[in-house]
């Protein structure tokens, strides 16, 4: 759909959103970002999967890349509280693949800098960790933690520091505190961490058809009203 067409569509299904809704679309909007993004590998367990997704629409990390390798990823409902619908989720799970491995390629691709989220002979502090390049941050299971690929080939490691008799702290803690402290050193120290206008259009459109009641319904309307006008 082209750029054209797709605010057209925004405009008219502005009509069947409260003004409260699309006010509140277009804050969330102005502070999402992509220059730093989340990767899990192999998060199994529903409650852990659910606080983290919430943690990056709270955030405001529109991008959340899933490897299922061995463990399909399985969000509790009752915990994301509809958080999974406002960000967005790429997943990585071809069979006979490595999943890492694609995931990894496709961000570096595109100017990521991964950070394994581990203690490390080479590691920093997250309030260390460089906002000179976009940056994906990769979580690994609570059990078995990152794979061998995943700690190989990350550019880099960071890990919380801790002063207690704790090992380490729960998955989604580490996610929420990591994305804190990340999120807010982002949008102090850096102007380039927003969303370009044609992501922005992408996603007005996208959360305006969630918030209103049968939006294809609605687009297939205006299309044959439009067609006939």
């Amino acid at each position: 759909m082209d750029k054209a067409l797709k605010s057209k569509l925004i405009q008219y299904l502005r009509q069947f959103a409260t003004e409260d809704r699309w006010q509140r679309i277009n804050n969330v909007i102005d502070n999402r970002t992509r220059y730093v993004s989340v990767i899990l590998e192999d998060i199994y367990q529903p409650h852990n999967a659910s606080a983290v997704l919430r943690s990056c629409d709270c955030f405001g990390i529109q991008d959340v890349h899933i490897i299922e390798n061995k463990n399909e990823f399985d969000p509790n409902k009752g915990v994301t509280i509809g958080a999974d619908q406002w960000i967005t989720l790429q997943s990585y799970n071809q069979p006979d693949q490595n999943n890492t491995e694609h995931c990894y390629q496709k961000l570096k691709e595109k100017g990521y800098r991964i950070i394994a989220t581990t203690p490390h002979e080479n590691d920093v502090t997250i309030d260390e960790v460089s906002l000179d390049q976009k940056t994906a941050l990769v979580f690994g299971a609570e059990l078995t933690g990152l794979s061998d690929y995943a700690l190989e080939h990350a550019d880099g490691y960071a890990k919380i520091p801790m002063v207690g008799f704790s090992e380490s702290f729960n998955i989604s803690v580490s996610a929420a505190l990591c994305l804190y402290e990340l999120s807010t050193r982002l949008r102090k120290s850096r102007d380039d961490w927003e969303l370009n206008e044609s992501e922005k259009l992408d996603l007005q459109f996208d959360w305006l058809k969630k918030s209103v009641r049968a939006p294809e319904k609605l687009i297939q309307r205006y299309l044959e009203e439009d067609k006939e006008s």
